[in-house]
């Protein structure tokens, strides 16, 4: 996982509401068990016809947007636990999701596989979509040490909220075990000097 650095990036906007994780990744693409190659699949149902055809009016599929950050509609991420939805959305490289609202268990999938859910008001949120869709050239900022998001056309810095636990993972590239992994020596250490430790020693 990369380390996660300021993203000043154009925004691809997904205005749905209630984007469950099934139409994130449909279930029969599920197969794979490494994290790699889901990207080609991500919103596959809304990208491509039965036939595999594109769908030439898809947001993914045109040349008026592109980016690192996805704009989706409130609720996003709701339905099934399944973590591939977020490896989709980092494999397509999408770095930052921002919503009104995401579903608790997306949004752990998310922060533990270097994506950045950044929650907004439903006003702000609304805001933005309108900025986007007027000047699809527009960048935003989002700066994860200082955890503020800036629409740099208007002057804009909004503050999100994110776990420190869940931040020094992301700023470090690593998930909860590795986070804890690379802590292995401090423990052992610990435990040599606890007081339970002496004890039973």
């Amino acid at each position: 996982m990369e380390k996660f650095e300021t993203i000043i990036s154009n925004v691809v906007p997904l205005p749905a509401e209630n984007i469950d994780t099934d139409q994130i990744i449909p279930a029969r693409f599920l197969k794979a068990t490494t994290k790699e190659g889901f990207g080609q699949n991500l919103f596959a149902d809304w990208r491509y016809h039965e036939d595999g055809s594109v769908v030439t009016d898809f947001v993914l599929n045109g040349d008026r947007y592109s980016g690192k950050i996805l704009l989706a509609g409130k609720n996003f991420g709701c339905g099934s636990s399944r973590e591939h939805a977020a490896w989709a959305l980092y494999d397509h490289g999408f770095r930052v999701v921002i919503s009104s609202y995401f579903a608790d268990i997306f949004r752990s999938n998310a922060l533990n596989n270097g994506l950045l859910p950044v929650r907004v008001s439903e006003a702000f949120l609304k805001q933005m979509f309108r900025w986007v869709e007027a000047f699809p050239s527009a960048k935003v900022k989002v700066d994860l040490h200082e955890q503020t998001l800036e629409l740099l056309d208007l002057g804009v810095k909004k503050s999100f909220e994110i776990p420190p636990f869940k931040k020094a993972c992301l700023l470090n590239g690593q998930d909860d075990m590795h986070f804890l992994l690379n802590l292995k020596e401090e423990v052992i250490e610990y435990e040599k000097t606890s007081k339970y430790m002496q004890l039973i020693n």
